[in-house]
């Protein structure tokens, strides 16, 4: 059915902490000054993406994959909902602190098929800039009896960021994206969130947002891990790839393309942002051109590809 990439639009959520580069630095037709996400390869039912070319034009990538699983290699038992998300968030102002919980917990207690795990590529950071990802405590009585005491900066464990830089942040893990950040989150395909602490913070009215302790104890890993992501590099013509994660749910890698590539799909589907430059992809003869901003998939069945250009790429798959 599709012999070239599936082309996306981002869809926009509205944020108190968002901001405005979304249209200033991506050029999106954002719906406000406070937009803090762009959610642009989704098949979630909070924001599902919506095709722009090819015969499934003007369908949501949820209906594509109930469809026409097989643009996907989908099999009746490998997944019961699209299992990524991609997002890019503009945190004008510090994110609350969260924490998410595995599949096993969001299945048995919210009734939802994932989990979630997530990964975020820095795309901008003002200098200085910091993110919540962590805590200190060693047991989870410790943990408890901080977050009934409000020892916030004791107990959080804070990591400075810029540019380039990548985080990775399992089910489990307290973390939080600082004011003066951007990044490009790839994540497995769940809204499901518990919040530990917004600094305080109250609406017009007055009210705090509220807070799930109680969960966010529960799923919290204790004591706190770095994990180990063995990084790996490869080349193929003039493009460099360096693969950044890969786990159960997803693996994601950063592309640089400086010249000409040509590429064999090795996964059941790939998922592509250009996050820099421009270039040109041709399948099967046909060219496409790509800048900063678009996002696509290249479905199932496509064989090679060819890359020509100067950009960068987050690339993701399952």
């Amino acid at each position: 059915m599709y012999n070239k990439p599936i082309f996306l639009k981002p869809v926009f959520q509205e944020k108190i902490w968002g901001g405005e580069k979304l249209k200033t630095v991506y050029h999106y037709d954002i719906p406000s000054e406070r937009t803090g996400e762009a959610w642009v390869i989704s098949a979630h039912a909070n924001g599902p993406s919506v095709i722009e070319n090819g015969p499934l034009k003007g369908q949501t990538l949820a209906e594509a994959w109930k469809s026409h699983g097989e643009l996907f290699n989908k099999s009746a038992d490998n997944h019961e909902a699209y299992p990524l998300l991609v997002k890019i968030l503009d945190a004008n102002d510090d994110l609350s602190v969260q924490v998410h919980p595995d599949d096993t917990f969001a299945r048995e207690v919210e009734g939802v098929p994932y989990g979630k795990t997530e990964c975020w590529y820095i795309l901008d950071a003002d200098p200085g800039s910091e993110l919540i990802l962590g805590h200190h405590a060693e047991t989870k009585q410790d943990l408890e009896q901080m977050m009934a005491r409000g020892e916030w900066d004791t107990l959080l464990r804070r990591v400075k960021v810029q540019p380039g830089d990548f985080v990775y942040v399992p089910s489990g893990t307290i973390h939080a994206i600082g004011g003066g950040i951007v990044i490009l989150e790839t994540q497995q395909s769940s809204d499901t969130t518990y919040r530990v602490y917004d600094y305080d913070r109250t609406d017009a009215d007055g009210n705090e947002r509220e807070l799930h302790l109680e969960k966010a104890a529960s799923v919290t890993n204790v004591p706190h891990q770095v994990p180990e992501l063995n990084q790996e590099e490869a080349h193929s013509g003039d493009l460099t790839m360096t693969k950044l994660v890969e786990n159960n749910y997803f693996g994601v890698s950063r592309w640089v393309l400086n010249g000409q590539a040509e590429q064999t799909m090795q996964a059941d589907f790939l998922q592509v942002s250009v996050i820099k430059g421009d270039a040109v992809i041709a399948v099967d003869g046909k060219q496409f051109e790509i800048e900063k901003g678009t996002h696509f998939i290249l479905p199932h069945g496509i064989g090679k590809y060819e890359l020509s250009g100067e950009a960068e790429f987050v690339v993701s798959w399952v």
